[in-house]
């Protein structure tokens, strides 16, 4: 091997020209820089490149970023060489001193130091040597012919509603065979028919199609990902192998970028970047670089290509937590891919929510990842400009499933415009080409109609097949398919290159690693994500430690006597049970955290099971800490055995009771498809595992068919453990009212008895092996098989997890279902209405009315600002966010607000709108010179840039409500309603008036939902001015027009418009009529016209120093000038300092002040307005929100549905373990439980209340801020909306935890536990909403419901009693805590004068002294108002029976039945405090930080 050429990436790209015949011309230099070929060939690559771009110098330059690539492949190669040669001499020592430090060293023979370092095929993780054969290399191409894909769909699916739920859950068959997917839901249809085309290694694809033409279907079928749909019929070929060998062995080689990011938020983009990398860092290195070297130079590689060196240490974020900006997450993603080191990459619609500079930026950066790495590479874009098509190869165009057009992007554009359609040179390619497929947008050429032009789908899929490109496109198959078979070569370098890719791993795995590194890869960054949530981690570290004082002040210092037994279990079942629910909470993440497993699943990072086994072992390292420290702070301070040996099998069964939970939860999560399912089955089986534990209800006394739960329920099995390990070490004492007789005169013990189970006649200690062996059949033997047992769940439940995260996969793939309201006759004649309609606009009849034509907008108010700036605090200060904007918007004016990602475009809407709670505005914002009034937020609308929606509304009733709270009061309804009907025909949703919005993920379609939110803002019919933060983000080329050239007529009505837009082609550039644009800073640098074509806008620009090319749109080439991209800015004085001190700046102050002064002249001499705050009165708010607050709750089943499951399962099994109890004595102790489990409602009802609220209040904030109406109907509809649900829970719950067990049935008995149980349904709920608005957020309150379960589950006094209780906690605990009153109640009305017969075992035996028998002995005790009664009073083998009546079994607790009622009385006195803090937070509380 010639040592002395480094190898380059060059070479291989010359090869790859050779062999693929690729149609494409690259616009790089084709030869690196130590490529013998002569000094034209880079000048003329580089002309290549300037033609293909304007401003190479600026942004993702792909001239610089191979220069980097190359530079960084020298540098390694003269690495490499360095190190050889001192390889030569030390070759042998070198191996012999070799340690075991680093596992993954690359092998370090003579042979392989000797090899050079290509960054290419290094990064691809090859072994590259440069023989005669060529270089193996990974390059796949893909073929596809008659591709058909076919899924479930064509069905109107109409919105599913409360009943619905319980018809689908006893319907057995029908639920069986939707779970096993056997069920058809709807009919077949084919979403793609009959593709065909090929892509070759190095080519780059543009996709186009209008929404829903199956652009996403087909990247995702193309990119090997099929699941979700029915059928996929036709040949794809990735080189030589099909599509199911390629998924068996390659599956990573082709990977899928969806639309929305997925990535860990509290992880840095430095160390998202190294996870991936540590998952894919090649087996073979160059010499001397290490693992952790290699990483580096690649990962800084990455940074530096796509310009994000400086966030390698921030967050990478998401929506709700702070990180980088949304563009620079983009490219996170696309270096993670890149990570991949793919051969096959297709990304979907990914410049989403970019300006327009970093939009092309993206597409350059793809550009150079497909020529540096010759992947083959399909994008699809919605509004793709001129520029960023220039990048690609070729185009394909998708009609409604049909391709009907594949081929060289030069020739599209001709192509569609010989079939008769009209020419429009202004209009981007793109764009022309999406729009022949547009029936409303295609015109054709004069003379020629749809008569003699191809139309239709089918009719346009006939000409391109019978055209030049259409069989061009045969032929190039028809080769490619022939030089495969001559090409085996570098297929078998392909295999081998996949082969060698691998470090350690087998040689048949799609993965690069093998289980055990992905497992450490996995526990570093776990460790990584538990430690940098810092939050979580406080939150619940001061937890446990609070609930540690709570619990080890409760039972400080119990007593070694028979008073201390039972309180020992209650304490030991709360430690346990309170850590093994901490991890509830996995329950939750396992659900969110669904799209990153499929995603690293998908591009084979790691197993999903190595996740679950590095987490779990993550998990022990965090919570042993904090168990250790919880449960040194309850021993000691509850004086539990002083024992070293106990205190450690104490902390040993509590961790791994932890550790067993946490794995449960988690199976579930893997097993169910959504939350409320995990609900439902999670509740079933804690309520299982709770009561067959062995505390509520001992082993011998539960039903013998549920005994066998006992030995796979980790808190029975911890919680025999924990007490065997307490008593075996403890003989208790028995003293006071457990020694039977007591009082005067009663002192010779061998003539008295102690109750205490276990106890011996005549003897006053009672050992506590024997106490637990006669209560709870308990064998302190069993200890060390108990917990071998919780050991053996902890790996079964880990192998299931594993498996489940294996082979089920939820959430990967399939279609969003778009549901609808059902017609009603007035429904069915408003949408037969809007049809017609419909087809006479697209016929262009007149009546087909201009959907502007009602409205007609009086208002004549102008809007001014001078010198705005806007403050916020920040650590160091205060940060400047705008900084002296001035500027007006008239009637009649659209106005463009323009600037890059993170100018402060969006926050100068906020000011403007009055929306802002945080930060400090100074200067003018005058509204006809005045300040604005009360009435300013009502006047004005403002659709913002997250489409927040009621999900169970329809489109209809969303703009209905709008229009109803939002327009004046005296406003008639059908006038209100009419006005609503020209809104959804304006904004083309006639098909979608009754669908249901839904969620994001399951609903309507991005842009339907931005359509929706313009629309609630229409609906209102603003008077002064409409705002609107990027109304076509997200949107087709084609939608976005419609959605601009709307505004164009709302103007022409009247109204006045600002508007923020990202990447406006330049025909939708045209429509507006004034432009702001700010720079980074929230500094203007420009305010005033645009003038047709732009002329007055590069005007300006021209005479300061920058002049835009001719061919270039305006809004992207003004966005680069500013410096607004990566792109350094045109000219060397800052634009805002020149508009500072420009002319135009000092007319447009001048222009303010006219302004200012003519309309003050003007309203002057108007009257006085009365300005109100709110449209509509209040009792009209509550009646609209309450009725729309409850056709929520009505459509969201599983809500409802899953609450009244979770009370019908408890009931029920607490009902069948104590089924009908007798009048023994321990059925006194059942009885009490009976009742106690009640008070395990609020634990459900606080889980699924809280995020309703929450998820509600989100959606009321954005109709708060616009005036709709006021908080109080808000929180009043969320409390009665509540009400139904709650009674038929009440009822639901009542009847089998009643009735089953047996308890008292007189009516005035029942009625009252009846009402007691309502009541603790309704404070349930009202509990559940004042936390939730007293926190911020969902996650929080979550973490505050533990606190308040725990504290009124502990001081209600069952666990443990009033008398026991400390002198402190029961002065004001005992009585503030609403279960107290709740226990009280229910309690004393179930045991007032119940007669209690004991069962033989139940009596306690003993003598009574020589010549007295045992009723003459017992007599003074007795008459002391002792309790109990004796079996047979005349023998002296006394039978004792603890109580007589029921009665004698609470008093010493301190209840009475004399105050059943007031306790009832003070127990809804609660609700009515929980409502007052829940309006008043709602009120004061606005979490909405902006």
């Amino acid at each position: 091997m010639d040592t002395d050429t480094p190898l380059n990436h060059s070479t291989q790209r010359e090869e790859t020209s050779q062999t693929s015949g690729r149609v494409y011309e690259p616009i790089h230099n084709d030869h690196g820089p130590d490529s013998p070929r002569d000094e034209y060939d880079e000048k003329h690559s580089i002309k290549e490149l300037e033609r293909s771009y304007s401003h190479v110098d600026r942004g993702v330059n792909v001239e610089r970023a191979e220069a980097e690539f190359a530079e960084l492949s020298k540098e390694l190669s003269r690495a490499s060489q360095h190190s050889r040669r001192i390889s030569r001499t030390q070759s042998r020592s070198h191996m012999k001193h070799e340690t075991a430090a680093d596992i993954e060293k690359a092998a370090s023979s003579e042979d392989s130091e000797a090899e050079q370092f290509d960054l290419e095929s290094t990064l691809r993780g090859n072994k590259s040597e440069a023989d005669e054969a060529g270089i193996k290399s990974k390059r796949i191409g893909v073929v596809w012919d008659n591709l058909t894909v076919s899924g479930i769909g064509g069905v109107k699916n109409f919105v599913k509603t409360f009943p619905w739920a319980f018809v689908s859950f006893f319907n057995v068959v029908e639920t069986f065979m939707s779970v096993f997917k056997l069920g058809k839901k709807g009919k077949e249809f084919d979403i793609l028919k009959d593709f065909k085309g090929v892509a070759k290694p190095g080519e780059m694809v543009l996709v186009l199609g209008r929404p829903g033409s199956g652009c996403t279907t087909f990247l995702k079928v193309i990119s090997n990902q099929r699941f979700g749909y029915t059928k996929i019929d036709g040949d794809v070929l990735y080189g030589p192998f099909d599509s199911d060998f390629f998924a068996k062995r390659y599956r990573g080689e082709a990977v899928y970028c969806e639309e929305d990011e997925n990535h860990h938020p509290t992880l840095t983009v430095g160390q998202t970047l190294d996870f991936a990398l540590e998952c894919k860092v090649p087996g073979k290195r160059p010499a001397g670089l290490s693992r952790k070297e290699f990483k580096e130079r690649v990962i800084d590689l990455f940074l530096k290509m796509f310009n994000i060196e400086h966030t390698k240490d921030t967050i990478v974020g998401n929506p709700f937590v702070r990180g980088v900006s949304g563009g620079e997450r983009k490219r996170v993603s696309i270096a993670e891919m890149m990570v991949t080191g793919a051969s096959f990459l297709s990304w979907d619609n990914s410049t989403r929510g970019l300006d327009a500079s970093t939009a092309v930026d993206y597409a350059r950066s793809l550009r150079v990842l497909t020529d540096i790495y010759q992947t083959t590479t399909f994008v699809s874009l919605y509004q793709a400009s001129e520029n960023i098509y220039k990048v690609f190869d070729k185009v394909m165009v998708i009609d409604s499933g049909r391709q009907v057009f594949f081929g060289p992007a030069k020739e599209a554009r001709a192509y569609f415009e010989g079939l008769g359609f009209l020419e429009k040179p202004r209009q981007t390619t793109p764009d022309y080409l999406t729009g022949c497929t547009d029936p409303f947008e295609r015109e054709y050429q004069a003379g020629r109609s749809s008569d003699d032009v191809p139309s239709t789908p089918d009719a346009l899929v006939a000409a391109f097949n019978a055209s030049k490109l259409g069989s061009s496109l045969e032929q190039e198959m028809k080769a490619y398919h022939q030089t495969m078979a001559q090409e085996k070569q570098v297929y078998d370098d392909f295999e081998t290159a996949v082969k060698e890719s691998k470090r350690h791993a087998p040689q048949k795995s799609v993965y690069s690693i093998p289980f055990y590194l992905q497992l450490w890869a996995l526990s570093k960054r776990q460790f990584l994500l538990k430690w940098q949530d810092k939050f979580s981690l406080v939150v619940s570290w001061i937890t446990a430690i609070v609930v540690a004082i709570i619990l080890g002040t409760v039972w400080l210092d119990l007593p070694v006597t028979s008073a201390g037994a039972f309180t020992r279990g209650g304490v030991l079942f709360i430690a346990l049970l309170f850590n093994a629910f901490q991890a509830f909470s996995e329950l939750a993440s396992t659900m969110v955290g669904r799209p990153i497993i499929n995603k690293h699943r998908a591009y084979t990072f790691h197993r999903p099971s190595a996740l679950w086994i590095a987490q779990i072992g993550v998990d022990l390292l965090f919570a042993s800490a904090q168990i250790i420290v919880f449960s040194i702070m309850v021993y000691f301070m509850c004086g539990l055995v002083r024992d070293a040996g106990a205190f450690f099998i104490f902390t040993l069964v509590i961790i791994t009771g932890y550790l067993a939970m946490t794995l449960f939860f988690r199976t579930v999560g893997c097993l169910c498809p959504d939350f409320d399912v995990a609900m439902r089955l999670a509740a079933t089986i804690i309520t299982l595992f709770v009561l067959t534990s062995g505390y509520l209800i001992q082993w011998q006394s539960e039903q013998v068919w549920l005994r066998w739960i006992f030995y796979i329920n980790a808190l029975g099995l911890g919680f025999s453990a924990l007490m065997m390990n307490e008593f075996r070490h403890l003989d208790l004492k028995c003293e006071g009212a457990s020694l039977i007789p007591n009082g005067g005169g009663y002192t010779d013990i061998n003539h008295q008895v102690c109750t205490l189970t276990g106890s011996k006649p005549g003897q006053p200690l009672v050992s506590g092996t024997s106490y637990i062996e006669q209560s709870f059949t308990y064998d302190p033997k069993d200890l060390w098989r108990n917990w071998g047992i919780i050991v053996v769940l902890i790996v079964g439940f880990l192998m299931a997890n594993a498996f489940l995260g294996e082979y089920i996969q939820w959430g990967a793939g399939g279609r969003t279902v778009t549901f609808f309201a059902k017609e009603n006759d007035e429904l069915k004649r408003l949408n037969q209405t809007l049809r017609e309609k419909k087809e006479k606009r697209n016929r262009k009849e007149e009546g087909g009315g201009d959907a502007t034509s009602g409205l007609n907008i009086t208002s004549e108010a102008v809007i001014t600002w001078e010198n705005l700036c806007y403050d916020v605090p920040v650590p160091s200060g205060q940060l400047r966010l705008l900084k002296d904007i001035f500027g007006y918007v008239k009637p009649g004016q659209l106005t463009a607000l323009m600037g890059a990602s993170g100018a402060g475009k969006t926050t100068l809407l906020d000011v403007l709108a009055a929306r802002k709670n945080i930060g400090v505005i100074s200067g003018d914002k005058l509204v006809d010179g005045k300040t604005p009034g009360l009435a300013f937020q009502r006047g004005t609308s403002y659709a913002e840039q997250l489409d927040v929606h009621e999900p169970a509304t329809t489109v209809r009733e969303a703009l209905r409500f709008s229009a109803d709270l939002r327009q004046p009061y005296d406003t008639p309804q059908e006038e209100k309603y009419a006005y609503v009907e020209e809104v959804i025909s304006l904004l083309e949703m006639e098909d979608m008036a009754d669908a249901i919005i839904g969620e994001p993920e399951s609903g309507l379609a991005v842009e339907q939902r931005k359509r929706v939110t313009i629309g609630v803002e229409l609906a209102a019919k603003p008077e002064l001015l409409l705002f609107l933060d990027e109304p076509t983000s997200g949107l087709d080329s084609q939608s976005a027009f419609n959605i601009v050239r709307f505004l164009r007529k709302l103007a022409a009505a009247g109204q006045a418009i600002l508007c923020t837009i990202h990447q406006p082609n330049s025909a939708l550039f045209e429509n507006f009529d004034r432009l702001l644009l700010l720079q980074r800073g929230g500094q203007c640098v420009y305010f005033g016209d645009i003038g047709k074509d732009a002329h007055v806008l590069l005007d300006y620009f021209a005479r300061h120093g920058a002049d835009c090319p001719s061919d270039a749109n305006p809004a992207e080439w003004m966005l680069d000038a500013i410096g607004a991209g990566q792109a350094p800015r045109i000219g060397n004085r800052d634009w805002a300092d020149v508009w500072q001190d420009s002319d135009e700046f000092n007319i447009i102050k001048e222009d303010i002040v006219k302004i200012k002064r003519d309309r003050m002249a003007a309203v002057g001499a108007a009257e006085e307005v009365i300005q109100a705050e709110y449209a509509t009165p209040l009792w009209h708010q509550i009646k609209m929100v309450n009725a729309r607050t409850h056709m929520s709750f009505w459509r969201t089943p599983n809500y409802g549905f899953t609450r009244l499951f979770n009370h019908v399962i408890i009931a029920l099994l607490t009902g069948l373990m104590y089924l009908q109890l007798d009048d023994s004595r321990s059925s006194l102790q059942y009885r009490v439980f009976i009742i106690f489990q009640v008070t395990v409602l609020p634990a459900l009802i606080l889980a699924q209340v809280e995020p309703k609220y929450a998820i509600a209040r989100m959606i009321s904030y954005r109709e708060q801020a616009a005036k709709a109406y006021k908080t109080f109907p808000f929180a009043l509809s969320m409390v009665l909306a509540e009400m139904p649900y709650s009674i038929i829970c009440a009822v639901a719950f009542f009847l089998p935890i009643y009735y089953i067990p047996g308890l008292n049935p007189a009516s005035s008995r029942a009625g009252y536990q009846f009402f007691i149980v309502l009541i603790t349904e309704i404070f349930s709920v009202t509990l559940g909403q004042m936390v939730a608005a007293l926190t911020p957020t969902p996650f929080i309150s979550s973490l505050v419901n533990p606190f308040i379960i725990i504290v009124f589950a502990l001081f209600c006094g069952v666990t443990i009693p009033k008398p026991s209780i400390p002198k402190f906690w029961r002065a004001w605990l005992y009585e503030l805590d609403p279960f107290t009153r709740l226990i009280g109640g229910m309690v004393v009305t179930e045991l007032h004068d119940r007669p209690v017969r004991c069962k033989t075992a139940e009596f306690n035996s003993f003598t009574s002294p020589p010549g007295q028998d045992c009723g003459s002995y017992m007599e003074d005790f007795f008459a002391g108002g002792g309790p109990g009664y004796l079996l047979n009073n005349m023998t002296d083998a006394c039978q004792y029976c603890a109580y007589k009546v029921g009665d004698e079994f609470y008093q010493p607790l301190g209840y009475k039945f004399e105050n059943r009622w007031r306790d009832l009385g003070i127990f809804a006195a609660f609700i009515g405090s929980n409502l007052i803090i829940l309006f008043i937070a709602a009120r004061y509380l606005n979490f909405n930080r902006r």
